[in-house]
């Protein structure tokens, strides 16, 4: 009987097992985890669960007795150590697994502070996985001050929920602005207001030059530009990287990521990869998506060709991101836009359209539903629209569908 083995038992790991079954695969199917509680959300770590607006059963993506029912086997707490291409084997623990196919969806890792300067103290955060919000809720409380380090997605997310508890919060970024590698000066200043108005302490163009503990606990941080200040607890939120340990041990070809095929088949005929860790061609170059929706895109498409398929990967952008009241929506890549045009709304509601030439190519939609669903439909089908419609706010969206 043929055994599908898949190591990483997140989004990508577990839309991967339940997509073999529900396409009929009969064979045996094991999903491995290194932690030990089973596939779960992970956006809602930095947000809601940290809030306590969401229980842990909540968090879970499928009911308990789901992998039983579909006879698969998920082995939690256990880190695969090595990975015999050969062989065809996995070795978790002193246990030896032998595969016919294998599925690396092992995600990513949060990238920490060196402990030189002293990302190894006491009260020093990632936010990644469920450990990390449950270390991190106890000190997240009212009259505590917190410094954010990085002003991308996760950190102005974890600066967000700190300020919603009552922390005071001061964030740094060492790039000119906020947002700079993933949005347009619009989106930065947007989000820029939006956490000054709730208090928090943005310095653009500083970095972090040590942190300073006492008895091995962070105390206070010294920034690039000669201040200091008292700090109770840090968020590290400086971006994260494809966890690449066991295939580049394996020997399977990296480029920013496991390197897969448009099938989703790395360089190996019988290993696959899927989600954060997988790199795959996309026009002329090569990509790498950390969202959700890749996850499950992704590794359902591996799914189908595992079992035959020659589906071509075809990602469909969209991210999204939740700050105070405000949800931000993306759709599309905004990679050598040349111009943006700006839809207002009313109160919060804006929406940012990015265009390459006269192609659009991504929106940045604050509180704006019905902005991103046209302008991520336009974006899938290969159309665009009239910028000058788009900026004014009598146009009605639907219009621009027609043209």
């Amino acid at each position: 009987m043929s055994h599908i083995v898949v190591i990483g038992a997140g989004q990508a790991g577990a839309s991967l097992v339940a997509k073999l079954r529900k396409d009929g695969f009969d064979g045996q199917v094991t999903l491995i985890g290194a932690e030990p509680v089973p596939p779960y959300q992970r956006p809602p770590l930095s947000k809601a669960y940290l809030l306590g607006d969401m229980a842990l059963e909540r968090l879970f993506l499928r009911a308990d007795h789901f992998y039983p029912d579909e006879k698969i086997d998920l082995k939690l707490g256990a880190p695969v150590t090595a990975i015999d291409p050969v062989a065809k084997t996995v070795t978790v623990g002193d246990e030896v697994i032998s595969y016919d196919q294998l599925a690396l969806t092992t995600g990513s890792a949060p990238r920490r502070l060196p402990a030189s300067i002293g990302g190894d103290l006491d009260g020093v955060f990632v936010m990644r996985d469920l450990a990390d919000a449950d270390a991190m809720a106890p000190v997240v409380v009212e009259g505590r001050k917190a410094l954010i380090v990085g002003g991308g997605y996760i950190g102005l997310e974890a600066a967000a929920v700190a300020a919603k508890r009552g922390v005071q919060v001061t964030l740094v970024e060492m790039a000119d602005r906020i947002l700079q590698r993933v949005a347009a000066p619009q989106t930065s200043d947007y989000f820029r207001a939006l956490h000054a108005g709730h208090g928090v302490d943005i310095r653009e163009g500083v970095g972090l030059e040590r942190l300073i503990g006492t008895g091995g606990q962070v105390t206070g941080a010294k920034l690039s530009d000669g201040t200091e200040i008292d700090v109770d607890f840090v968020v590290v939120g400086v971006g994260i990287v494809p966890e690449t340990t066991l295939a580049q041990a394996a020997g399977l070809a990296i480029d920013n990521g496991i390197a897969v095929d448009e099938h989703g088949r790395t360089s190996d005929a019988s290993i696959w990869a899927a989600g954060d860790c997988a790199s795959f061609p996309y026009g002329a170059s090569r990509l790498r998506l950390e969202s959700v929706p890749n996850a499950i895109d992704m590794a359902e498409c591996v799914a189908g060709n595992m079992l035959g398929g020659n589906t071509v990967y075809v990602p469909k952008p969209w991210f999204w991101s939740d700050q105070y009241d405000v949800k931000l929506q993306i759709a599309g890549l905004n990679g050598g836009y040349t111009s943006v045009v700006t839809r207002p709304g009313e109160g919060q509601t804006m929406s940012f359209w990015y265009y390459a030439g006269d192609r659009l190519v991504a929106v940045d939609a604050m509180n704006d539903p019905r902005g991103y669903m046209v302008g991520k439909r336009l974006i899938e089908a290969g159309k665009t629209a009239d910028p000058v419609k788009v900026a004014d706010p009598a146009t009605d969206l639907k219009e621009l569908m027609k043209n």
